[in-house]
Order: C-alpha cells, then sequence, then structure tokens
C-alpha cells in the first residue's frame, strides 16, 4: 500500500489542521500519492479529494431534548432546584416587568388619544401602588372607566338639553304674558280715552 504522510503532512500545514483531522478520497491514492509538492497538494483539496474534517464537539442532542422535557415540567422538582424562590427569579424583577408593561401601555393609549392626560395620571399612580396585577386588568378599568365617563356625559347631555328646553319654553311664555298684558294696558288706555271723550262732550239742552 503506498504511503502518504508526506501528502497528509502537507495537507495539514496547508488547511492549518492537525493531521488527524485531514481526510483523503481512498478511490484517489495513485492521484494523491504524485502530489509532492504544496501547489499539488492545493489543487487536490480544491477538487475536494482532500478534505478537512470537522471539529468533534459535544452533542446538543441530548441537551435539547433536556430542554423541550422542561417546557413540558418535567425535571423541575424540588431536588432539581438550587437557589432559594427569590435567588432564582427575584421578586424585584418580577414587579419591573409587570411595571414596564402596564407604563407602556398606558403611554400607548394615551397617545392614541384613547385617555386624557389627567385618567393616565391617575391609572400611574393607581399601576405604583399594585392595584393591576397584569395588562388585562388594567385594560378592562380603563374600559370600565371610559363607559362610566361616556354615561356621564350622556347624562350631563340630557340634562343640558331639558334645560335648554326649559328656557325656551319659559322665553316663550314670558313673550306670550308681555303681549297679553301689553293687548290689556292698550285695552285699557283705550277705554280711559273713550271716558274722558265721554266727560269732555258738552250735553245738548
Amino acid at each position: 500500500m503506498v504511503s502518504l504522510k508526506v501528502q497528509a503532512r502537507l495537507a495539514a500545514k496547508v488547511m492549518k489542521c492537525g493531521r488527524g483531522r485531514v481526510w483523503m478520497d481512498p478511490n484517489e491514492t495513485p492521484d494523491i500519492a504524485n502530489a509532492n509538492s504544496r501547489r499539488q497538494v492545493e489543487k487536490l483539496i480544491k477538487d475536494g479529494l482532500i478534505i478537512r474534517r470537522e471539529k468533534n464537539s459535544t452533542s446538543r442532542f441530548r441537551w435539547r431534548r433536556t430542554l423541550v422535557a422542561k417546557r413540558k415540567g418535567r425535571h423541575t422538582g424540588t431536588g432539581k432546584r438550587k437557589g432559594t424562590r427569590e435567588a432564582r427569579m427575584p421578586s424585584k424583577e418580577l414587579w419591573v416587568r409587570r411595571i414596564r408593561v402596564l407604563r407602556r401601555l398606558l403611554k400607548k393609549y394615551r397617545e392614541a388619544k384613547k385617555i386624557d392626560k389627567h385618567a393616565y395620571h391617575s391609572m400611574y399612580l393607581k399601576c405604583k401602588g399594585n392595584v393591576f396585577k397584569n395588562k388585562r386588568t388594567l385594560m378592562e378599568h380603563i374600559h370600565k372607566e371610559k363607559a362610566i365617563q361616556s354615561r356621564e356625559k350622556e347624562l350631563q347631555d340630557q340634562l343640558e338639553a331639558k334645560k335648554n328646553k326649559n328656557i325656551v319654553k319659559r322665553e316663550k311664555l314670558q313673550k306670550k304674558e308681555t303681549k297679553r298684558r301689553e293687548k290689556e294696558r292698550a285695552e285699557r288706555g283705550s277705554t280711559v280715552k273713550k271716558e274722558a271723550d265721554t266727560k269732555k262732550k258738552p250735553v245738548k239742552k
């Protein structure tokens, strides 16, 4: 059998790896054996007769399989836990995540003109006071407040309309009353005038 030590050494230097990672095609042994210079070895590498093998690394298959199982809730019992609950997931970190979500939502609603600056401030302080446990409860509260406000506005508009109607009615009655008084005054004036004229006329003998 032909020795390919020289070719393996040259290929390792060209490909900048160890001799163990050099693979030479066993079907093309005569052609590889004829290569005795770097240039010829480079040509064989280009043609794919000599290949640099991948490094041997730790397989990730078992890790991925375990991760899938952990997502299902396996391998997470008390025996698998290291560190206290607070150390594993700090309550402050949970608070920061929650408050950021709520504040982001409030800002978005304010910019979209869904809530005014007063409602924003009020709800901002409520978020800080731990009133809303998640985004859903905050949204429900906003919708409820908006419904109450719209109802109050509707009632206010109704009252305003009723008030305006009463004012118009009152003005109408007042005008009618004024006209009636003027008419009575005019009639009274004409009667007084007639009586005065009658008194002034001389009595014929």
